[in-house]
């Protein structure tokens, strides 16, 4: 069933149900198809080799201990054979007794023909007359069968319908019948199962076949799956013995009574296409556990095999079920072992009936017998699909060429190449083409068969030529017969066509008149192909007498075949032409191919021509015509790098590729490899030689590892290379011009020097002289001097000009190898000096050259010119001096030199002048912007304000540098206000920040997180009863903020987001695609960088400031008096709120009461402060408050709820603790240069949550601030408060700090705020240090320091005796000093980092300047700053009265005491970082663990795409139905439900089989992002295409943690569909 869970990323391998991870070894195969499993792969010598690893779709065996599949090593470790034990083949019944043999045979003929008879029975209501049984019942089975047109989606659909079950049991049907190909779907009398079977048939026939079901009586269903279960029990009872194999063997080939084709083996394997996939499957799985493992009786099944070749064969054409559930897919276990091959194509001519069944399936033939694949039909194109796999068993059949060959072999693969040469003779000529002139083409003829035809067969082509190479009289004889094959095709084409003749400069020439605009022309001559790849065999086997039958066969050749194709063979089969002709006939006739006869043979016909038509396109036609004439003359005298055409082996060929595609830009590995053709075993053989041409560069962080060409392969580049596209050479060209421009040197690109042409070919090189081919240069040069008067065009002449560097580099070679007696008929040179004749008296070409060389006209190619002339003297001085005699290079050089110098000093002059010019418009310019910042000074003046107050680091100004910074307390150092101007980034307009003014907001994106999470289990039950006050040292999840620090003005984002809200209900109408941002949860894109956003921060000034104008007293009181102030004001407004909240009898009681209640001094409860903040900022603090209290409690908003606040401040702790984890996981410093979109979030989200108290219900935040202060301080009204243990302190901070204002602003004894925080904070410290010494191991390291006692240890010693006595002694024994006083420093360290941070941004004083630099703990340094003592524990012995009695209420508590004895547990400090789990260095491995996880809802069905979750290491079982969950009332995919548990809905996963990592952020947002595992090229193999072995690359996986450190998954992700519309489409909720 096609399955529509697939993404249309990628469609994955549903093959993949029974994986066996593989590794296949690369060079020691005799054929791709030999393949290892992981163990014995781990064991085997291959493991350093270079190898390839896939994932296959079960169904195959590991191939160790196979001699015949490995060149070296078959054996593994534990497969080492006993060189003992190698005897010969006994027989294995030799260990069983008589008695045992003939019970055996007696069982197995009974059983296996029983199941055989049972699954092959077609009736659906009787059984065979032997089972039937007396009384049938009327119990029947309606059976839902399995087929690959209908999706899941349709069945399920259809089921729903039909048998009215629910959607859960209908995916729960559907999902059985694609595993095992059929489920019965109802059960009942035969009446209610036919009703049943009439609706899925109706229901599925409209568009495409119906659902098969077949009503089947009870019985036979019972009898089947007996059946079914006797196969695999036979099939794991032979697995004990040999003996059993080989007895089951001979029941299942035993011929039966019928004949031919009786025995049970064959009929299993001709009705294959009727049975279901599950029987499919255990039949196939029996054939390979027995026969194929039985040598004697594999090659008796690969005779039976081979006999029924054809009728399995079209079985599965016309069966749609996928080709691993065929039975025709067992010809790789039997084709790929060479000696079964050899004795196939022998004994049963394999080869031909593997041909004539495929001919046989292409029968649309047009009147020529060609193959014809115009009006292709759907059915005929997956037909077409299914029957290319015979052309893969005919690859397997082929793959290893015969050593040596018997008579019978050579008869037997010529019958076969006759076959093959049938079936290419259908193919030449196939979908011949006309010229289309005059009107567009209606409909593209379908050309894509005839194509994929073509490719599949080059691979079987050329493995057809090395077996003919491997054996002369093979290769004579197959070389006649592909001529004679030749003859005939084209043996139609003279009748009735007069030949003509063409003379051009004295010769002449008959040959047909042929058009090629006008009439067909074809692209597949796959036999010229061949014959081509065999002449060039002759020529490297010395056979090379020639055919005198050649020599008609080019002329036909040429007839038909004159546009060059760009296949290699079709330039090989014209070299072959040419080389055996006149080379002026063979250029006249290709002038008069590309019809062009005219142009050159008529004097002055350009001229002519040029004036009297003007019209354009024949113009340009003619002259891309003349150009393509050139480029083919230029390839087939300098194409000769195939081995046979030139002198070079098969490396040079490659290394030439390689040097050509590097020219164009450094590449990739994987480029490389795919613009390199690849032989029939899937290499390219460029390992070899990469090394010598080029130079490998390591990628970074991103992108790949790259191969730069090395400089000195440059001078083989060859501009008109034949494998460049024409965007290819232009962007070579430009490139290899630069480079030469860098490198000084100028920018000719001469032609290489090329290899000298083997002996057959050598007559080629004499185009280049022949007096055709001078006249057309000598007619384009002349073209090109007198330019106005002619159509010509620029690379017209610089392919001319290519061409008289050739032959001059090709003389010039004759001349340095040229021996005593010969005489060099290369007379190229002296050719080019002779003018032309008599009549015309043309000047000679060298005489044209000079003349361009200083042609303006013709700037780019003067180089190349000025190289030609200096060749062309070096060469005529080589002519001229005698072949003995030193080559002096004198003379000729001094006129070049002159020349030289002229051209040198023309360029310096244009340089100055240049340069002068240059420097003017630079003063212009500068002279404009000195004026621009003069006009507006005061907008500098604020550009440089506003830099100072983003910018978190400070520069030590004069106000701050000579004392001491203090962040908090009585002593808070006082910083100048800074105003602060913004400008809004939709409208422009620029503004102050003030209290009154309108509001200013940040785009932020508030979410929930548990990268800090110390417990991932804990999940909230009923988010509205949830209250979050207190946060647990766990941080099971946190809020977390982040901006992208675009600013705007809280109306322009109004009115933005109103528009993002409309556009998108429009959207809805019209289509239903998803967009990368949710709107309904009130999503938004930075109009700026399109950062996902879901809310803004509003921008204020430091709110203190605003509330802290009373004055400040010197006598501020201590601790201990400001905590029973505090106390009695919390008792008052306790008392006053229970007041309120019984109902009163009259007024006077209530007044009476208050007496009674002793308000503190100068505690105005019914003071009510007014909200400074003008409406627009009121309004933004609410908004904000309300989104992040939705978002990180997942309820509906509701700005009224008492929550919001709580929300608000842990948002700003979690954020600030997050960020200190990552500057303490990359050892940055504290303060240390921060990215300003981090620093102006920070600061906006402390003012923020610092303000938020002012629109939060005043008596609400006081209730949060008694009730934190209770968790401290005890007291009476408060009882189930969480213990100490159990509360995170900075949180705690926080929220005390920022509640405490709604408190102090109706103290009027003039106690001032900064007091109160700095009480706040030393209750908070010490808490905690009594918090890390409860939870301290104790593990002595025996590092006792030798001078113990300095006054720290000491006085953390004294405090450990407290807690030991007040704990009642539970406390574990004293650890030294030295290790208490360590513990505490490392454990108290983040938490004071946090808070320095946090009053940073609160009351805005700059960071002292030690602690900015990177380096040691700035431990002193914070504790100044935070105006501590350096010995934290003075804080107790300053105020030790009040705090022993709190240490001793706080170790009371029952939970602290559970935890001392060991009943639970508590979170220990400093708490370690979370990092990703640690993934192994090879990924060979993680495919190992993911194909040994089985699903874990289908019983022990292997996982189809195992995922493996990066932040807890579980395995899921991703993509399929089978673990979809239900998660907020819709059903979604094991990874999505598992963000939602794991990752509070973000989650990092890598999918296994695809090698890559996925990024989910809730149901909608997901992307693919590159894996962190690289090849030895630097490059991810995403979908593990190539298959090169993996390794791990610590900076990615380091990259990936940090971005999730950092909370940018789903910014990640938002980016990535941004940029990629496609990925929006993707359900990722189903992954």
């Amino acid at each position: 069933m096609a399955s529509e869970l697939e993404p249309e990323v990628q469609a994955i391998d549903r093959s993949l149900l029974e994986c066996s991870a593989e590794e296949i070894a690369g060079d020691c195969a005799v054929d791709p198809t030999c393949v290892l499993c992981m163990e014995c792969f781990l064991g085997s010598i291959h493991r350093d080799h270079r190898y390839r690893m896939t994932t296959s779709g079960g169904g195959g065996f590991c191939d160790c201990g196979d001699t015949e599949a490995w060149k070296e090593g078959p054996y593994c470790q534990k497969h080492e054979l006993n060189t003992s034990e190698i005897e010969e083949e006994e027989d294995p019944l030799v260990h069983l007794s008589e008695d045992v043999i003939a019970r055996t045979y007696n069982i197995f003929a009974i059983m296996f023909r029983y199941a055989v008879e049972i699954l092959t029975w077609e009736k659906e209501s009787e059984l065979p007359a032997d089972l039937e049984m007396v009384e049938k019942s009327d119990t029947y089975y309606c059976m839902l069968f399995n087929d690959e047109v209908h999706t899941y989606e349709q069945v399920i659909y259809t089921l729903q319908k039909a048998v009215n079950c629910t959607q859960k049991e209908a995916i729960g049907f559907a999902t059985t019948v694609d595993r095992d190909g059929r489920r019965s779907v109802r059960y009942g009398d035969f009446q209610y199962c036919e009703q049943a079977k009439s609706v899925i048939v109706r229901n599925t026939s409209r568009q495409t076949k119906p659902l098969k079901v077949q009503v089947m009586h009870s019985s036979i269903v019972a009898h089947q799956n007996f059946g079914l279960k006797l196969l695999s029990w036979l099939g794991s009872i032979i697995g004990y013995s040999d003996g059993l194999r080989r007895i089951l063997c001979q029941v299942g080939l035993q011929e039966g009574p019928d004949g031919e084709n009786s025995s049970l083996v064959d009929r299993l394997m001709l009705s294959d296409s009727k049975l279901w996939k599950g029987a499919r499957s255990v039949y196939h799985q029996l054939f390979m556990s027995s026969l194929l493992m039985d040598l004697k009786y594999k090659k008796l099944f690969a005779v039976r095999f081979a006999k029924n070749y054809e009728r399995l064969q079209s079985d599965y054409v016309t069966d749609d079920h996928d080709r691993e559930f065929s039975v025709a897919d067992l010809s790789v276990q039997i084709f790929t072992v060479p000696s079964l091959a050899r004795m196939l194509i022998t004994e049963e001519n394999l080869m031909s009936i593997i041909i004539k069944t495929f001919m046989d399936h292409l029968r649309h033939r047009d009147a020529h017998g060609r193959f014809q694949f115009e009006r292709y039909t759907a059915l005929q194109a997956f037909k077409f699909r299914r029957v290319q796999s015979l052309i893969l068993d005919l690859k397997y059949v082929l793959i290893s060429k015969p050593t040596e060959w018997s008579d019978e072999l050579r008869q037997k693969f010529l019958e076969g190449f006759d076959a093959f040469l049938e079936l290419l003779k259908c193919m030449q000529g196939m979908d011949p083409i006309t010229r289309q002139v005059g009107q567009h083409i209606e409909m593209e003829p379908e050309w894509e068969a005839a194509f994929t035809l073509q490719m599949k067969l080059t691979h079987v082509i050329s493995m057809m030529q090395d077996w003919c190479a491997s054996d002369e009289k093979v290769l004579i004889e197959a070389y006649k017969k592909c001529l004679a094959v030749l003859m005939q095709c084209h043996g139609g084409y003279t009748d009735g066509e007069q030949p003509i003749t063409l003379s051009i400069c004295g010769h002449s020439v008959e040959t047909i008149r042929y058009c090629v605009s006008q009439e067909k022309v074809s692209i597949h001559l796959p036999v010229s192909r061949l014959l081509a790849g065999l002449h060039v065999l002759l020529s490297k086997s010395e056979v090379a007498y020639k055919f005198p039958e050649l020599l008609p066969l080019i002329y036909y050749y040429h007839n038909v075949k004159c546009r060059r194709e760009m296949f290699d063979k079709d330039i090989v089969m014209l070299q072959t032409g040419v080389s055996m002709m006149d080379p002026n006939h063979f250029l006249m006739i290709m002038l008069s191919r590309f019809e062009l006869y005219q142009i050159f043979s008529t004097p002055d016909y350009g001229k002519r021509f040029s004036s009297e038509i003007t019209h354009k396109d024949v113009v340009q036609q003619n002259n891309t015509l003349i150009e393509e004439m050139l480029y083919l003359i230029i390839m087939l005298v300098g194409e000769r790098f195939s081995p046979g055409v030139g002198q070079v082996n098969a490396t040079d060929e490659i290394k030439r590729e390689i040097i050509h595609q590097l020219s164009i830009k450094p590449m990739a590995h994987s480029e490389l490899v795919k613009s390199l053709p690849e032989d029939e075993n899937k290499e390219t053989g460029m390992e070899s030689v990469i090394e010598a041409v080029a130079h490998f560069k390591k990628p970074g962080l991103t992108g790949r590892g790259m191969y730069e060409l090395k400089p000195e392969c440059a001078k083989e580049f060859n501009l008109y290379f034949y494998h460049f596209s024409r965007a290819e050479q232009s962007k070579a060209e430009e490139a290899q011009r630069k480079m030469k421009r860098q490198n000084r040197e100028d920018t000719a690109l001469p032609p290489p020097v090329l290899p000298p042409f083997c002996p057959l070919f050598a007559s080629l090189v004499n185009i280049l002289q022949s007096d055709v081919m001078l006249c057309i240069m000598g007619t384009i040069l002349q073209w090109a001097v007198e330019h106005n008067g002619y159509a010509w065009s620029e690379s017209m002449l610089q392919r001319v000009l290519h061409l008289i560097g050739m032959a001059l580099q090709e003389e010039k070679q004759h001349l340095e190898n040229v021996t005593e007696e010969h005489v060099v008929t290369f007379t190229f040179t002296q050719k080019i000096s002779k003018p032309g004749e008599a009549p015309k008296n043309s000047p000679s070409i060298l005489a044209m050259l000079e003349t361009l060389q200083n042609a303006p006209y013709l700037e780019v190619h003067k180089d190349m010119i000025r190289w030609i002339l200096k060749t062309f003297n070096a060469v005529k001085k080589m002519r001229e001096s005698s072949p003995t005699s030193p080559v002096t290079e004198t003379e000729g050089t001094i006129m070049e030199e002159s020349s030289r110098d002229k051209d040198k000093a023309e360029r310096k002059r244009k340089a100055e002048i240049a340069r002068l010019r240059r420097e003017k418009i630079m003063a212009q310019m500068s002279e404009m912007q000195r004026h621009f910042i003069d006009e507006n000074k005061e907008l500098f003046q604020q550009t440089l304000e506003l830099d100072a107050s983003t910018s978190a680091v400070l520069d030590n100004s004069p106000v701050v540098s000579d004392m001491t910074l203090t962040a908090l307390g009585p002593t808070q150092t006082q910083v100048p206000e800074q105003r602060q101007f913004v400008t809004c980034i939709l409208c422009q307009e620029e503004q102050e920040v003030k209290v009154e003014s309108r509001a200013m907001v940040l785009a932020a994106f508030v979410q929930r997180s548990t990268v800090l999470s110390k417990n991932r289990s804990k999940f909230i039950q009923d988010p509205e009863k949830y209250d979050p006050l207190f946060m647990h040292p766990d941080l099971s999840c946190g809020t977390h903020t982040s901006s992208c620090g675009h600013i705007m003005h809280a109306h322009c984002w109004q009115r933005y987001f109103d528009s993002v809200q409309a556009k998108e209900q429009r959207r809805q109408q019209r289509l239903r695609l998803h967009t990368s941002y949710d709107v309904e949860n009130g999503e938004f894109l930075c109009p700026l960088c399109e950062c996902l956003s879901n809310t803004v921060i509003p921008l204020l000034l430091p709110p203190r400031n605003i509330f802290n104008n009373r004055l400040n007293f010197s006598d501020q009181p201590n601790l201990t008096q400001w905590i029973r102030t505090i106390s009695q004001q919390i008792k008052a407004l306790q008392f006053l709120r229970k007041e309120e909240s019984t109902p009163n009898n009259g007024s006077t009681k209530n007044s009476e009461n208050m007496d009674e209640l002793q308000l503190p001094e100068g505690f105005r409860p019914d003071f009510h402060p007014k909200n400074p903040y003008s409406e627009s900022i009121k309004e933004m603090l609410t908004t904000f408050g309300t989104a992040t209290y939705k978002v990180g409690l997942k309820v509906h908003p509701n700005e009224e709820d008492p929550r919001v606040p709580i929300m608000c401040w842990g948002s700003c702790a979690y954020t600030i603790q997050s960020i200190e984890r990552i500057l303490s996981d990359e050892d940055k410093p504290l303060f240390g240069p921060l990215p300003c979109r981090l620093d102006d979030c920070l600061r906006s989200l402390t003012r923020f949550a610092a303000a938020h108290w002012t629109v939060a219900s005043l008596s609400v935040v006081q209730g949060h601030f008694c009730k934190l202060f209770a968790s401290l301080v005890p007291n009476d009204s408060h009882e189930e408060l969480p213990c100490i243990l159990d509360i995170d302190m900075f949180h705690l901070l926080v929220g005390l700090v920022l509640a405490f204002p709604a408190l102090q602003c109706q103290d009027f004894s003039g106690i001032s705020l900064g007091t109160g925080d700095l009480h706040i904070f030393h209750l908070v410290t010490m808490a905690h240090i009594i918090q890390i010494l409860l939870t301290s191991c104790t593990e002595e390291n025996g590092m006792d320091q030798e001078n113990p006692t300095c006054e720290e240890e000491s006085a953390v010693l004294a405090l450990y005796k407290t807690l030991h006595q007040y704990t009642g002694s539970a406390l574990k024994e004293m650890p030294s000093g030295w290790h208490l006083w360590r513990s505490v420093r490392a454990g108290v360290t983040p938490f004071l980092k946090c808070s320095a941070l946090f009053f940073h941004y609160l009351n805005g004083v700059p960071s002292p300047p030690d602690i900015q630099v990177p380096g040691t703990s700035h431990f002193e340094h914070l504790c100044n700053y935070l105006s501590l003592p350096n010995n934290l524990i003075c804080l107790f012995q300053e105020n030790s009265e009040i705090m022993n009695s709190l240490i001793e209420s706080w170790c009371h508590n029952s939970e602290v005491k559970r935890y001392l004895e060991g009943e639970r547990d508590a979170i220990r400090y400093p708490r370690e970082s979370n990092k990703l789990i640690n993934l192994p260095e090879d990924y060979s491995s993680l495919i190992n663990q993911a194909s040994n996880f089985s699903c874990p809802k289908s019983g022990g069905d292997k996982s189809r795409a195992p995922t493996l979750c990066l932040v807890c290491g579980s395995l899921l079982c991703s993509q399929s139905y089978c673990c979809q969950t239900e998660l907020e009332g819709e059903d979604v995919g094991a990874c999505t439900a598992h963000t939602y548990s794991c990752g509070s809905g973000v989650g990092i996963f890598l999918r296994v089989r695809e090698c890559q990592v996925l990024f989910l952020a809730g149901k909608t947002k997901g992307c693919f992002y590159s894996p962190p595992y690289l090849d030895d090229y630097g490059e991810t193999d995403q979908g593990l295409r190539r298959g090169n072995p993996l390794h791990l690359c610590k900076e990615r996986f380091k990259k990936i943690q940090k971005l999730w450190h950092q909370h940018s998954v789903t910014e990640e992700i938002g980016h990535a569909q941004e940029a990629n519309q496609t990925l929006v489409g993707i359900d990722w909720q189903h992954l």
